[in-house]
């Protein structure tokens, strides 16, 4: 794909003369970049050195007002009241049914100021659930760019480029602070399961930003793209939006809509609060014993990833594989998949049906996988 039919991100001018290739991806309507040059290569400054990708098509909404914190909790399965100014909070939502909306992080600048941060569009959805409430809900995504800062030397450029407070930055923490003479937000967030750090900014301070963080990288700091991300996110159990889930309001089958219990986000429902979009659903499906499917890691015996294969157990097809990835830093292949509760524990076998190309011929192949847990890897310096 080209970018002549695409919108370009405030950091458009710096990836294009990268993009040697000129592949292209859409993401939000949005010219992204799935490979610079070579994925194995971008996903090694990841996990060795550190790594420069493009959010800025995140959809970003700014909360504000008196009900801000009422509005939240109504929406989010999680107790936006235990989260204090200063921090960022994962959580998913759901529709009145239990089934996942979507999910994304909350910034909460101050007791009624916020910011949520999603992949997709929800303004209708917000707008909805803040009825009769004193709350404000703006969709900011063009004003602000942002970067994911990803690696175990993310934290040395960020202290070179003038950011001491980083040294101090605690796991899903933020601070408002200045980065030479840009305003800049830093949250200590990411989505590759290694330390890393997210920076927002003014979209017209954009560029400006990305040259210090080049400058402080001294060739340390590798832009990527969004396939060695992805290889990153599937090491790391992060769940996504049309791979391991679709948006409950957008699925004509209900067989694709997923509730939380199914994605292994349990310890995200907060029962305590008095009331949220899909309580009643979850816990009725909580006192049930749980939901037929659960998500699950695979280690696969052979080398190639297997995306949306089917998974057979005794002969019968027990689940499918919603996202695959060879792991360097495993030396294996892995993926993660949505199989029956039954077969679901650790250690059980499974066979999975392969498909892959072979010059012009389509191949099948039966494969052996093992059930693991689905983060795949803990890295200690993630929180660190």
């Amino acid at each position: 794909m080209t970018d002549a039919a695409l919108l370009h991100t405030p950091f458009h001018a710096a990836l294009a003369p990268l993009n040697k290739i000129e592949a292209w991806e859409r993401w939000q309507g949005y010219a992204t970049v799935p490979c610079f040059y070579n994925e194995g290569q971008e996903y090694a400054a990841i996990r060795n050195s550190a790594s420069l990708y493009d959010l800025s098509p995140m959809i970003k909404y700014a909360v504000t007002g008196a009900d801000a914190p009422r509005f939240i909790n109504r929406l989010i399965t999680r107790d936006i009241e235990r989260l204090r100014p200063g921090r960022c909070l994962y959580s998913p939502w759901c529709d009145g049914e239990g089934h996942i909306i979507e999910d994304g992080i909350v910034f909460r600048f101050a007791h009624d100021r916020f910011q949520i941060n999603c992949g997709e569009h929800n303004l209708t959805w917000f707008l909805a659930t803040a009825a009769g409430l004193d709350v404000r809900i703006e969709d900011v995504s063009e004003r602000f760019a942002a970067l994911s800062l990803q690696g175990p030397l993310s934290r040395d450029i960020l202290l070179r480029a003038g950011v001491a407070e980083a040294a101090e930055l605690r796991y899903f923490r933020l601070l408002q602070t200045r980065l030479g003479e840009i305003d800049v937000t830093i949250t200590r967030t990411g989505f590759t399961g290694d330390l890393g750090y997210e920076l927002w900014v003014g979209a017209d301070d954009a560029m400006a930003l990305w040259s210090a963080l080049m400058a402080a990288g001294d060739g340390r700091l590798v832009p990527i793209g969004s396939r060695a991300l992805d290889i990153a996110r599937i090491e790391a159990g992060h769940i996504q939006v049309h791979s391991e889930y679709q948006d409950a309001r957008t699925s004509v089958d209900i067989t694709e809509k997923r509730s939380p219990y199914e994605l292994g986000l349990d310890w995200a429902l907060d029962f305590r609060k008095n009331h949220f979009n899909g309580r009643r659903a979850l816990l009725a499906q909580k006192e049930a014993g749980g939901p037929p499917l659960r998500l699950v890691g695979l280690e696969l015996a052979g080398r190639r990833p297997a995306l949306d294969c089917v998974l057979y157990a005794r002969r019968r097809v027990v689940g499918q594989t919603t996202a695959a990835a060879w792991s360097p830093l495993l030396k294996k292949s892995i993926a993660l998949a949505l199989v029956e509760a039954r077969w679901a524990e650790p250690g059980t076998e499974l066979r999975v049906e392969v498909h892959y190309r072979r010059e012009l011929r389509l191949l099948r192949s039966d494969e052996r996988a093992r059930v693991v847990a689905p983060r795949f890897i803990d890295l200690p310096r993630r929180r660190e």
